[in-house]
């Protein structure tokens, strides 16, 4: 059976998660700490999770696992059949992962986890979400789903990474960079999913459970 190796506070696991519950595939989470051991680097090249164990090996990269099941498990797609609307939910994945969440990540250490973030990369920071939040809003559709009318893979990457673009911002600037979106209540509807609702509580027992190993480290 195929195999969802990470952990369920890894927004990108959950992305991964969101897509396999949704598409109703048979799957197993195996849960890998990013611990940089031999064993791990063996599996994931650069030590990262999500990853996923298939009867004919290994794939990283939640991207390309995305994409791996849609051609894997095509009854229930997250893409369009058309190439151009297709093109653009993927366009609206990469823009959000690469001009937004990878962008506020610089942020991550000091908003969440109680670390620093130096004067110099909060300043260049807020000035690369404020055009990139420009950008985005000019792509998405929130009608109500990100790229439209249908559920999509693009949704699977909005649920897990927006809000933290927004909690990020909020708490290191006092202001959230998304606000002039409806954000709130796009990922408020995608809440009420049966999928995203395991992905949430599954998230949470996962920020306990790395809370009390910490504890113990």
């Amino acid at each position: 059976m195929l195999k969802l190796c990470g952990f369920a506070v890894s927004n990108y696991y959950n992305k991964v998660k969101f897509a396999l519950l949704e598409k109703g595939v048979a799957f197993e989470e195996k849960l890998v700490w990013t611990d940089r051991s031999p064993d791990l680097l063996e599996r994931s090249p650069l030590g990262k999770v999500p990853f996923f164990e298939t009867d004919q090996g290994i794939i990283c990269e939640s991207q390309v696992m995305m994409e791996y099941l849609e051609d894997a498990y095509p009854e229930k797609p997250l893409l369009p059949s058309d190439p151009f609307a297709a093109a653009k939910v993927r366009e609206l994945v990469a823009f959000m992962e690469l001009h937004l969440e990878l962008v506020a990540r610089e942020l991550y250490a000091e908003a969440f986890f109680g670390g620093k973030v130096s004067d110099e990369v909060k300043e260049r920071t807020q000035k690369l979400l404020k055009r990139n939040a420009k950008g985005f809003a000019r792509l998405a559709k929130f009608s109500p789903f990100v790229a439209g009318a249908d559920f999509t893979m693009a949704d699977c990457a909005g649920l897990v990474h927006l809000p933290l673009v927004s909690m990020a911002s909020k708490a290191i600037y006092g202001e959230d960079v998304l606000a002039d979106l409806p954000v709130r209540e796009y990922t408020k509807m995608l809440g009420e999913r049966s999928a995203a609702q395991r992905v949430n509580a599954d998230r949470k027992a996962n920020q306990e459970l790395m809370a009390a190993r910490k504890k113990g480290a």
